[in-house]
């Protein structure tokens, strides 16, 4: 039988640390003299209370560092138990969400996905605007730590390609984890700073800017409007769309560029294939809204700058109804959503190095193909990939899919139509935030929704987030019985 308590011990240890995040909203609110205050109060005080409880619980836990079972619960537990907390002042206080649309909102924070089932986002309170934000701040940082931490170790869709990049953590990964985490954080801190100061200089007024930094460099999308960035069209598109890209880049090399290092930072070979693809795909874009849709110059490659750097992030942000500009540009969208950005970073999705060697192996085996007696041996930044990456990557590959296609399933048995279906599962698998249709396009949310289908897409939050075989994996009897 498992030993639960190093688990329960970090969890109600991060509750608890949750909690006390609660007193900043609540102080905004007592800053703008509203008595919404009251609701972050009992929420905090509920949480703190509880997480302290069970983490004195398990603090007789063994010392001796987590096993690899420990590790899958750990990662799932984290992500599941703080959206229950974090839901309470949604359902305390403004909009009284019921349990269903607190949960999902919150997962949605958490996950950094950004879809959205609240409406009259312009009259909240401040503070369920920036618990909002702030949840989505916490997942990012939080989603990075699982990348570089646990993810390698755990062997999990070819990510133990970076465990020497991750720093060796094998029995000591908590220590390993609150190592990385001081060091990224800083940088985390000083990039949402810098975006916060960037979108203040370009017109966005101060409490605005503060939450479009928090959810700009977690790439989670929660705007404090209905209208998304639609309400900041203009120069902070540009400042958005920069700040994503670097939210979705390895934060391993700004550890390196702020040791003196950048020399990692330049010959990446994902960040190079990235910022290809961007730029492809932007210049596609704008020649298409040109041509097609007689857009002027600097529209048309400001809001396909935007747009296609907030999608394959898995940021979010709408500043149009894309969905308007023609077949083309939709099945676009749909399609760069599931790219995602670089591992190690906050954006979501597949990641541009399990595409890297997903073709790079395509190429191999086509190459052994024409010469049966050649050896090709397939390298990913100079070094040789073993066959158990290239399986990770492949089950990955698999298993996305799958799990799309099911969750698109179950998605149409509860009545949705087969768009709103097909990317309500991609966007909750990817994470990527506003998914198709009349629904839940750029200009709708999920709010329309039955509940089966919202806790549905809660789930898919989750899964997806944590890289699919993490949660998957936890579900298997062999899992228990190891």
């Amino acid at each position: 039988m498992f030993d639960l308590r190093p688990v329960g011990f970090v969890i109600g240890q991060l509750v608890a640390a949750l909690g006390v995040t609660m007193l900043i909203p609540m102080a905004t609110d007592i800053l703008y003299q509203n008595g919404h205050w009251r609701v972050f109060l009992e929420s905090a005080i509920i949480t703190v209370l509880l997480g302290g409880m069970v983490a004195l619980a398990s603090a007789n836990r063994s010392h001796k560092g987590l096993t690899i079972q420990q590790t899958f619960l750990l990662t799932t537990g984290v992500w599941l138990v703080l959206p229950i907390f974090g839901a309470l002042p949604f359902i305390f206080g403004e909009p009284h969400a019921r349990v269903v649309d607190a949960f999902f909102e919150a997962m949605s924070a958490l996950t950094t996905t950004g879809s959205t089932v609240f409406s009259g986002l312009d009259d909240l309170p401040q503070g369920v605007l920036l618990w909002r934000s702030m949840m989505q701040w916490f997942g990012g940082i939080g989603i990075i730590v699982v990348a570089m931490v646990f993810l390698p170790e755990l062997r999990i869709g070819g990510m133990q390609i970076f465990r020497s990049e991750a720093f060796d953590t094998m029995g000591k990964i908590l220590p390993r984890a609150a190592e990385i985490s001081a060091r990224i954080s800083s940088i985390y801190l000083g990039l949402t700073i810098a975006c916060f100061l960037a979108y203040s200089a370009f017109g966005l007024p101060g409490f605005m800017a503060l939450n479009h930094a928090l959810t700009t460099m977690s790439t989670g999308g929660f705007s404090t409007h209905d209208a998304s960035f639609g309400e900041y069209q203009g120069a902070p598109e540009y400042v958005a769309s920069v700040f994503m890209i670097l939210a979705s880049l390895p934060f391993v090399r700004y550890v390196q560029l702020v040791g003196g290092s950048m020399r990692p930072l330049l010959l990446d070979s994902q960040i190079r294939t990235y910022f290809w693809t961007i730029a492809t795909l932007v210049v596609s874009l704008t020649l298409y809204r040109i041509l097609a849709n007689g857009d002027h110059y600097e529209h048309a490659f400001r809001e396909a700058t935007f747009n296609v750097t907030s999608i394959i992030s898995g940021t979010g942000y709408a500043s149009v109804d894309y969905q308007l500009w023609g077949p083309l540009p939709v099945v676009m969208f749909f399609f760069i959503g599931l790219i995602g950005g670089c591992a190690g970073s906050t954006a979501c999705s597949v990641k541009i190095f399990r595409y890297q060697l997903l073709f790079g192996a395509i190429r191999a085996q086509i190459a052994r193909i024409h010469l049966p007696h050649g050896m090709f041996a397939l390298r990913y930044q100079g070094r040789a990939v073993s066959e158990d990456v290239i399986s990770s990557v492949m089950a990955f590959f698999w298993m996305f899919i799958v799990t799309i296609g099911v969750l698109s399933v179950l998605l149409g048995l509860t009545g949705l139509d087969f768009v709103t279906s097909v990317s309500g599962a991609a966007t909750a698998i990817a994470n990527i935030g506003p998914g198709l249709g009349e629904i839940i396009g750029p200009a709708g949310n999920f709010a329309p929704l039955n509940d089966t289908a919202k806790w549905l897409l809660a789930i898919g939050m989750l899964i997806g987030r944590l890289e699919l075989l993490v949660v998957f994996t936890i579900l298997t009897v062999r899992f228990w019985r190891g």
